[in-house]
């Protein structure tokens, strides 16, 4: 049986028993506002989207690329609510597909560590080391996987739904539509062997119950142990930000000086099919920034519109849980091939600059320095060893962040990754520093 709009539009709330409604806002423009007003949501302003400690203003943050895929969701979300018509739920409008969609895409980043992507293979890398062997014995296959596979997407889950505005007892207490909007891996690395490479995942063991009230909420569909198809609202999140960061990198490119402009923008004209070009390009006024940006808006406008009949066009297969690929996959074949291209592009000329990789080094030796200090810490105080004045700093640390003591070993090292996942970058800096003996502005 196919899943219901009814169900997938859930307004209840991970962890909140029903409230009255407000007539300002439904439940979803709610958990927009819960969201945006949250510590954790504030400092993706100051952590990395492609260019760590990027000096230019104009270039992306995750807080300012979170923003704009947002708004790319919304009026995916519009859109398809609009098509959908007589489908929605008594109750359920246009614009609250659009908030479920903005609320999902402002969050979509929200797990990630310090220096981007970096940051996730730093941690990896420090827990896959010989010397961790010892600790992950302490664990099952299945948590140790978690720790040697970390991943953003499962700790953006942990985050909104377990220990941010009211730890381990919903979390944010986001509504079901939005958290199912959210996951884009609905499953865990359950039953996958440590020696394995394990794909990507979107909730660790220690969320697995969590997961599963979100899917029997939500009525997704099984597809295995701790594993259930996507919600499909979460193929318009990742349309989203697959449309944003596709075009936006190669933006930044040109904007710090690694791409010249007459090399994107005939990627920008091929998206835009036999749509006339912006006026801007026949303009010798126009600068190099108004004539991309006028690029961009265009193929933004055909991309949105692309994916949104896409969705319409793959209802049936969404609701059976069985589309194959992502939704830029079932549209016009060029507009698929062109966000491909872009996308090549950025990997090849962007994230290969040699400045950029050198500062990713240093984000490198930056967590794991602090990775050894907080782990060693909550191992520390989880064997009631004999805590020194060190050990108890770091502590006190930890519990400014985390409230709930931990038990194992696993959740030790999770509890010390909710800490350390959650600095910006600049603060991961500056505390690694000063754990180093370098500490700079004393009264």
């Amino acid at each position: 049986m196919p899943m219901s709009w009814e169900q997938l539009l859930n307004a209840e709330r991970l962890g909140s028993s029903p409230r009255h409604a407000e007539q300002a806002r439904s439940p979803f423009h709610k958990d927009h506002d819960r969201i945006i007003f949250s510590a954790a949501f504030r400092r993706l302003n100051r952590k990395t989207q492609v260019h760590p400690f990027a000096q230019n203003d104009h270039v992306h943050t995750r807080l300012t690329h979170s923003l704009e895929v947002a708004c790319v969701g919304r009026t995916l979300g519009q859109l398809v609510g609009e098509y959908l018509g007589d489908q929605l739920p008594c109750g359920i409008s246009s614009s609250d597909i659009g908030a479920i969609i903005q609320s999902a895409c402002l969050a979509h980043d929200i797990g990630n560590p310090p220096f981007g992507h970096a940051g996730e293979f730093a941690i990896r890398d420090w827990f896959l080391q010989p010397a961790r062997q010892q600790l992950l014995s302490q664990m099952t296959s299945e948590q140790a996987h978690d720790l040697c596979n970390f991943e953003g997407n499962a700790q953006g889950l942990r985050l909104l739904a377990q220990t941010e505005h009211h730890p381990f007892q919903g979390g944010m207490r986001l509504t079901y539509a939005t958290l199912g909007a959210f996951i884009k891996y609905p499953w865990t690395g359950h039953g996958v062997p440590l020696t394995a490479a394990m794909p990507k995942f979107g909730c660790y063991q220690a969320e697995a119950e969590v997961l599963a009230t979100i899917a029997h909420h939500l009525g997704l569909l099984p597809q295995g142990n701790l594993r259930w198809c996507r919600h499909p609202l979460a193929y318009l999140m990742e349309a989203a930000d697959d449309i944003c960061y596709a075009l936006i990198d190669l933006e930044d490119g040109i904007e710090m000086d690694i791409l010249p402009y007459e090399q994107v923008e005939p990627l920008f004209l091929n998206l835009l099919g036999n749509q006339a070009p912006p006026p801007e390009l026949r303009v010798s006024s126009s600068t190099t920034a108004h004539k991309i940006a006028a690029l961009r808006g265009a193929a933004f406008n055909v991309l949105v519109q692309a994916v949104a009949q896409a969705f319409m066009q793959s209802q049936e297969a969404l609701l059976n849980g069985t589309l194959q690929g992502s939704l830029l996959d079932h549209c016009d074949r060029h507009l698929g091939a062109g966000i491909e291209a872009a996308k090549a592009m950025a990997r090849h000329r962007i994230f290969n600059n040699p400045r950029k990789a050198q500062i990713e080094l240093g984000a490198y030796a930056t967590l794991g320095l602090l990775l050894d200090a907080f782990i060693e810490a909550s191992l520390a105080g989880l064997n009631n060893d004999s805590l020194s004045f060190r050990h108890r700093r770091l502590l006190d640390l930890l519990q400014s962040q985390v409230v709930q003591p931990a038990d194992s070993a696993y959740s030790s090292c999770l509890r010390a990754l909710d800490f350390v996942g959650s600095l910006s970058d600049h603060h991961a800096m500056d505390l690694a520093r000063s754990l180093a003996g370098h500490v700079h502005n004393l009264p």
